[in-house]
């Protein structure tokens, strides 16, 4: 963008600019994060990029106002989730706009809240803050919020401590205090391949994935049934989920399949024990499936296995008494009550981290995720007051 500032953006030109990078999370958003930086370094604001270990992803921190505690982070993930396999109606990477509304991939889920706040940096700069505003935008949230620990490390030991962090995840705007933990894992199965004209010879990594995956799944409707009455609020996570959400194995229709592995999480309620399913999985293989697969002919095999390993952890958002960031926000958006998300987000480790945070930002989750993503401009106008009155906080007029 250059050295001298530009004319300012409106938010639906930040939206459109932010858009039009393909930042998915298997790619690379250096893209994305040098235009952001240089867009504030347009306008004198330095900033810091944290990457990932390859240098292929990068955080970015950055700071408006003096260099004292008691600020409030503004905070989103710059990755998008996949296009493949949707029909859209128009190029997901390019905004279109259309009704009253903005279509994109991203556009809900969460570049909106980004560039808007990006938008309304001159706004920023002309306050006389007397507490900083942050922007903290991460990496690789979609894939299990990987790039928030090393951007919450770089943000406190070069910053002075935030009071509050709002995460901008779609809320449609309502103040949420409240999500689940969610835990990843992957499970491995290795049986003993043989001709499929022979079963008894072979050990069939398949079959015993899919009783695992059974017992899942009848350990998740036990798990519903624990809390069988919905909160009234369709947002709140009333009980501990689990998905089964990728399964591979097997060489051939003719061969006993050998390796079998399936990825499943956990989202489990604040109040639970998240190592429920893990134990419980691990207690019915030892009890039921491995003496299954090594009687007869797998006996004497020390290949024969099935093991289950933790890919990544998202800590819950709790609710926390006398929390800064539920009693300001609250007051700036007006509502006079928290809500809890179905969805895992960063503010968990912000909370973990002791940085207050709740999740409040611009669209529905309903469009997340889906093809013909879109966020409505009347919710883009509704965040833009919203950050005006985080602005007015953060200079002491409210």
């Amino acid at each position: 963008m250059g050295k001298q500032p530009a004319r300012p953006m409106t938010p639906v030109e930040s939206i459109r600019r932010l858009i039009g990078f393909d930042t998915t999370s298997s790619k690379s958003n250096l893209a994305l994060i040098d235009d952001i930086a240089g867009y504030l370094d347009s306008y004198g604001i330095a900033s810091t990029r944290v990457h990932n270990d390859d240098g292929t992803k990068a955080n970015i921190i950055a700071a408006i106002g003096p260099d004292k505690p008691g600020g409030v982070v503004l905070s989103g993930h710059t990755d998008v989730v996949p296009v493949t396999d949707q029909v859209w109606d128009t190029d997901p990477f390019e905004l279109a706009e259309k009704n009253g509304k903005l279509y994109g991939r991203g556009t809900t889920d969460m570049k909106s809240f980004i560039a808007i706040a990006l938008a309304l940096v001159p706004e920023f700069l002309k306050r006389n803050l007397r507490v900083p505003i942050y922007f903290a935008f991460s990496y690789d949230e979609e894939v299990g919020c990987l790039g928030a620990p090393r951007l919450l490390d770089r943000l406190l030991k070069d910053l002075p401590k935030p009071l509050l962090a709002i995460i901008g995840e779609p809320t449609e705007l309502k103040v949420v205090n409240k999500h689940r933990e969610v835990r990843s894992y992957i499970t491995h199965v290795t049986g003993k391949p043989a001709h499929s004209s022979m079963p008894a010879l072979g050990v069939n990594a398949i079959t015993h994935a899919a009783a695992c995956i059974g017992f899942l799944r009848d350990l998740a409707a036990e798990m519903e049934q624990r809390n069988p009455i919905a909160d009234p609020n369709p947002q709140n996570p009333a009980h501990t989920t689990i998905n089964i959400g990728q399964i591979t194995g097997g060489t051939a229709t003719n061969i006993i399949a050998e390796h079998c592995r399936f990825h499943w999480d956990c989202r489990s309620l604040p109040e639970e024990d998240p190592e429920e399913a893990p134990e419980k999985l691990n207690a019915f293989v030892q009890n039921e499936i491995l003496p299954a697969m090594k009687s007869g002919i797998g006996e004497t095999d020390p290949a024969i296995a099935i093991t289950t390993e933790q890919h990544h952890r998202v800590p819950p958002l709790m609710p926390q008494s006398g929390s800064p960031a539920e009693e300001i926000v609250l007051a700036l958006t007006g509502q006079n009550q928290c809500f809890a998300a179905p969805f895992a987000t960063e503010a968990g480790q912000f909370q973990e981290s002791g940085i207050p945070a709740v999740v409040c930002g611009p669209g529905s989750a309903a469009q997340a995720h889906q093809p013909n993503e879109f966020i409505e401009l009347a919710q883009v106008e509704a965040c833009v007051e919203f950050l005006h009155k985080v602005a007015d906080w953060a200079a002491g007029e409210t």
